[in-house]
């Protein structure tokens, strides 16, 4: 691999651990959160002393807005494509309100002017259906303000009607927001917009004010709103009020964030969440280990002394994004934490109430709720209902404000189960989507999605996937060299899925495996050979022909065999001696006898499946679950690659001590078989063969499919939380977490192809996706620019190279030479016939290879 883009790409990471600097440091001078021109535009307008007399106060604001506007003319961050969004208009107005205030900046005014007239039909159109709640607000007090300050803002025709129902909104919600007297003070929400109520036509100025005093008497700190803080200042003189003021500028002198001080866990965690979905925290493991451990520790310590209790009114969508992320790294990292430590909500009326009331507030934090729950394991009720709860307020959202990016993030969250996502793509889509989540303006509920903003992570996780795609197509090249060169390619019946094998074996474990590592090409080979001989076993070969391979592969001995039988033994015994001498350099150890015996088990059970349908004789359920554990062929993955990527297990674990395998692998394979026969019922009864499902029909003929279907469902279900708990916590079992992450790697494998119908036999129906994968580069944005490397970095492909992938790329997706161009995986048995899905999903992301376009709940 290039080198010089390894180079890069550690020179970035030391570069970002500089900054970081975790032991005993100010989080915010780590990441630092994005500035908010609203809120600095109110700290550009707050006079010396009160006195307008005297000139700005905070003079390092007004320069700021002078030298931030956007070439267009507006201010605040723009969308992906870097057009301005609905934000922008009172953006605009506040940054040009406080340049008229201290008469600079007039060509600044001129050109802001002409962004206002120019496209606030067109904006206000675009969001006539749901106007933000901070738009609603604060948009008509801007406009009334600005017309105080001698701006003109005429609008184009048109505008008139849109503009009175805007305001018509914000009356209404004031009305249903009424002031309930002094002591309400920081549980009424519609008080985090202080600055615009004391210059609306619906709001009594004198009470507004009257609740300014008394809340500066007790805090100065107003909701940690720097624009309201900066009109309570001017508006009530409050020394406490000023001191915060000057803190935050002393802080963030070249432009204030739109919430200040950010509680630095969540900070913390946020930047956690951020580098383990980039696909970067391989790189940050010693430093995400510290954060988790003093969040951890927070967490005990607030057990201990009842914390859990229900935070201020206006702190709950905080709280409950807090307490839900820490959950969720928290688990996933293999702490012991309990399911009140985010479910609390469930059991609250008055915050249910509050939830209900304020709905837009809450859709990033519900996001991250049903998030949680994907940890869930058995026995957690809580849990179950906080699922369904979310779920169902994340799918009924229709009448709430939500960015594009974070509405492409739900849908993906609901459509695509956590189980039956590979975290390669996943670390696509979050890069491709992070900047347009830039878009957190003024008093948005969304704006914790700021914490998740760094151009040099960014740069990074460009780099990191981009570098993992050159190596993958590498690995891909010899695979297929050594799919032909053993026969495999060629050999003239089943299924041939090179590709799919190792696009399923890379793209699961991207997070895990370092970039140089020889277990993504061993499970590849593993399933290029259970596919081509179970495909042998169930379609080609006669019984006595299966009976003789079934005899050689006991005694380990090729010398009865000819035809396909040879190549699938030869090319079978040429991979477990490769797996054997690597663990023997290793720790001068013969593995022979433990990698042989999983194959010859495996090999038998197939015999058996092909003995039972054959002769039709029906085993039980217990029986046939006992074989098809093992004919699915999942522990062979897992426990291949365990012997050469976990060098601390002992090698009797690579196979069943005394004849049972570890529960995590025996709950691996039973699901996995589950999976596969919820999805192959409709196959295997047309060619007359037996599967879990159809054997639960048979042994009760007065029921349904359906039935049969729902029972083995609730089976899976269980096992996978089972499961789940295994892989997570420590003391279920004692296999290192490599191992443990493998076998859960296996599983999401498995459930994306038999998610919601069987993608693992089609030809192209996840081509998209693995071109994502392996070949098409990121779509980056462009409108951040970012630090250059410390190296200039080449191109991904030398000229020619990539001119001559791109044709290939064409050519596989107009469906030409696709067997020649894509080659071949397996992972298991032959399953169904089923047609996938052929559409994409909204946003661009391909469905194909993930989930259908329905929301099911099967596997949720």
């Amino acid at each position: 691999m290039d080198s010089s883009s390894l180079s890069s790409i550690e020179s970035l990471v030391n570069e970002i651990k500089k900054e970081l600097v975790i032991s005993n440091q100010d989080f915010n001078n780590t990441f630092v959160i994005q500035t908010s021109a609203y809120d600095t535009a109110w700290l550009a307008m707050i006079p010396y002393n009160n006195q307008e007399a005297n000139g700005p106060m905070f003079e390092s604001c007004l320069n700021w807005i002078r030298n931030n506007q956007n070439e267009q003319g507006f201010w605040g961050e723009p969308n992906g494509e870097n057009l301005p969004t609905i934000y922008a208009l009172p953006t605009t107005l506040a940054c040009m309100i406080a340049l008229k205030k201290w008469n600079v900046g007039e060509s600044h005014v001129r050109k802001g002017l002409k962004f206002i007239h120019a496209n606030t039909d067109a904006l206000l159109k675009e969001n006539s259906q749901r106007f933000p709640l901070w738009f609603t607000i604060v948009f008509p007090s801007m406009l009334q303000l600005a017309k105080a300050q001698g701006l003109d803002t005429i609008l184009v025709n048109g505008s008139n009607g849109l503009l009175s129902d805007v305001f018509m909104k914000k009356k209404a919600i004031l009305e249903s927001e009424k002031f309930s007297g002094l002591r309400a003070g920081q549980d009424q929400p519609i008080l985090t917009y202080l600055e615009s109520l004391s210059h609306s036509d619906n709001c009594t100025v004198n009470e507004a004010i009257e609740v300014l005093k008394h809340l500066c008497e007790e805090d100065g700190s107003l909701f940690q709103s720097p624009s309201a803080i900066a009109q309570a200042f001017m508006a009530t003189g409050s020394t406490k009020c000023l001191e915060y003021l000057m803190s935050i500028v002393q802080k963030c002198p070249n432009g204030v964030p739109s919430r200040f001080p950010v509680d630095e866990m969540l900070e913390m965690l946020c930047m956690v969440d951020n580098i383990q979905r980039m696909g970067v925290a391989l790189h940050f493991e010693k430093e995400i280990q510290q954060i988790l451990d003093q969040v951890y520790k927070n967490y005990q310590t607030n057990l201990q002394t009842n914390e859990y209790v229900s935070p201020e009114t206006s702190d709950l969508p905080e709280r409950l994004f807090k307490d839900s992320l820490a959950f969720r790294l928290l688990r996933l990292q293999g702490y012991k934490i309990n399911q009140g430590s985010f479910c609390w909500f469930l059991n609250q009326p008055h915050t249910m109430a509050y939830m209900e009331k304020n709905q837009e507030q809450f859709a990033y934090v519900m996001y991250n709720v049903y998030r949680a729950t994907d940890l869930m394991f058995n026995g957690e009720s809580e849990m179950e209902e906080a699922r369904s709860f979310s779920r169902n307020f994340l799918v009924n959202n229709d009448n709430i404000s939500v960015p594009p990016a974070l509405q492409k993030l739900i849908e993906h969250e609901l459509n695509v189960p956590w189980f039956a996502r590979l975290e390669h793509l996943d670390h696509r889509l979050w890069i491709e989507l992070n900047q347009s989540l830039r878009n957190t303006i003024g008093k948005s509920p969304y704006y914790w999605l700021s914490y998740q903003q760094n151009d040099k992570l960014m740069q990074l996780a460009v780099q990191n996937y981009e570098y993992r795609q050159s190596i993958y197509r590498k690995e891909l090249e010899d695979l297929k060299s050594w799919s032909k060169e053993k026969g495999l390619v060629g050999i003239g019946f089943g299924r041939e899925k090179t590709t799919y094998s190792y696009f399923a074996s890379a793209a699961s474990s991207s997070s895990f495996l370092p970039y140089e590592s020889f277990l993504r090409l061993v499970v590849a080979k593993c399933s290029i050979i259970i596919t081509v001989a179970d495909d042998f076993y169930d379609e080609e070969a006669s019984l006595s022909e299966l009976q003789i391979l079934t005899e050689a592969i006991q005694r380990w001995d090729a010398k009865t065999l000819d035809g396909p039988s040879k190549i699938i033994f030869e090319a079978l015994d040429d991979l477990v001696c490769d797996v054997a001498k690597m663990y023997h350099l290793q720790h001068k150890i013969d593995i022979t006898p433990q990698l042989r015996h999983m194959w010859k088990e495996t090999f038998h059970s197939w015999m058996m499946e092909s003995l039972w349908s054959r002769t039709s004789n029906l085993p039980s359920m217990d029986e046939y679950l006992k074989v098809g554990m093992i004919s699915i062929g999942a522990h062979i993955l897992v426990l291949h690659a365990t012997s050469l990527g976990c060098p601390t297990v002992p090698s009797e674990n690579l196979g069943p001590i005394n004849g049972h395998y570890e529960n995590i692998t025996k709950l691996l394979m039973a699901t996995t078989r589950l999976l596969n026969d919820i999805q192959s019922y409709q196959k295997e009864r047309e060619v007359g063969k037996m599967n879990y499902t159809l054997l639960h029909l048979n042994e009760n003929p007065e029921g349904h499919i359906e039935d049969s279907i729902d029972f083995i469902k609730k089976i899976l279900g269980d096992k996978k939380k089972e499961f789940l708990e295994n892989v997570l916590m420590d003391g279920s079992n004692d296999m290192p977490r490599t191992m443990k992450l493998l076998h859960l790697s296996c599983l999401n494998v498995f459930h994306m192809f038999y998610n919601s119908c069987n993608l693992f036999d089609t030809q192209t129906t996840i081509l998209e996706d693995i071109m994502k994968a392996i070949y098409i580069p990121l779509q980056q944005e462009q409108q951040t620019p970012m630090p250059p490397p410390s190296k200039p970095l080449p191109p991904m492909l030398p000229p020619q190279e990539n001119k001559i992938e791109i044709a290939k790329f064409n050519a596989c997706l107009n469906g030409k030479n696709f067997k020649q161009q894509v080659g071949n995986i397996g992972i298991g048995i032959s399953f169904v016939g089923r047609q996938a899905p052929k559409n994409y999903n909204s946003f661009g992301w391909s469905t194909k290879g993930f989930a259908s376009q329905k929301l099911r709940s099967c596997f949720l």
